[in-house]
């Protein structure tokens, strides 16, 4: 069996401590293996956002173990692990964070500033990423100048852009129409199956349609797993 790209081990968050401690994640166990799309699904405030930063790097969880490609998170000096993030791990936010001063190409090429590689093969690895999503001729386009959808594929280019292996993506079409946003589930949903393993916080079915599995979350915890077969079956399955 192919080796997972993520895997958190009895990861918990708690936020404040006595009686005031919150508690957001409980005890998780997950693994996502290449070509794999994820979908976590859940009501608001039960953990799922949580989760996708503390799977990305970008907190510490209060206890447990993550590790992306074999490299265990809770012992990379922080030089490390901001190498890690920048390498290997590619995230898509509903409001796109891309800089409205930069083009789309330096956008999605950002990442590989920091990494010593080359201005012709950054260049280059930047073209790539946006003839992935569909974007060859608008490199030069601000973001005001894109509509929402083609912002979003910007954006998904920028999360795979040098080939990264973890793609994290929260809530990337609330903001889109029904049809952008199937487009930009199809882009993901293209990357994923290239090779890389993939996790997809998401509140529709339509959406969680694209995944392989889907992950259900209640009060940080992880009460239900299933492969998907149809939206209507989840729907029925959490009513």
């Amino acid at each position: 069996m192919t080796a997972a790209v993520l895997r958190l081990v009895g990861v918990s968050q708690q936020y404040g401590a006595g009686a005031l401690a919150v508690s957001a994640l409980s005890g998780i166990d997950l693994e996502v293996r290449p070509g794999e799309l994820v979908a976590v699904m859940g009501a608001s405030g039960s953990g799922k956002s949580t989760l996708l930063s503390i799977a990305g790097g970008l907190q510490a969880p209060t206890a447990g173990e993550v590790v992306i490609d074999g490299e265990h998170l809770s012992t990379a000096k922080p030089d490390e692990l901001a190498a890690l993030r920048r390498r290997s791990v590619g995230f898509v936010f509903q409001d796109y964070n891309l800089v409205p001063t930069l083009t789309a190409l330096e956008n999605v090429t950002l990442p590989l500033e920091l990494d010593g590689i080359s201005r012709r093969a950054i260049r280059r690895a930047g073209k790539d990423a946006l003839s992935l999503v569909g974007l060859d001729d608008r490199g030069g386009a601000y973001p005001d100048d894109l509509s929402g959808g083609q912002q979003q594929r910007v954006a998904i280019a920028r999360a795979i852009v040098g080939g990264r292996r973890l793609i994290l993506a929260d809530e990337p079409t609330g903001a889109l129409d029904s049809v952008t946003g199937e487009q930009v589930m199809r882009t993901l949903r293209g990357r994923i199956d290239a090779g890389a393993a993939g996790i997809l916080v998401t509140h529709e079915a339509r959406h969680a349609a694209w995944a392989d599995r889907i992950v259900f979350l209640r009060d940080g915890r992880i009460v239900d797993e299933s492969r998907r077969e149809s939206a209507d079956a989840i729907l029925t399955a959490r009513a």
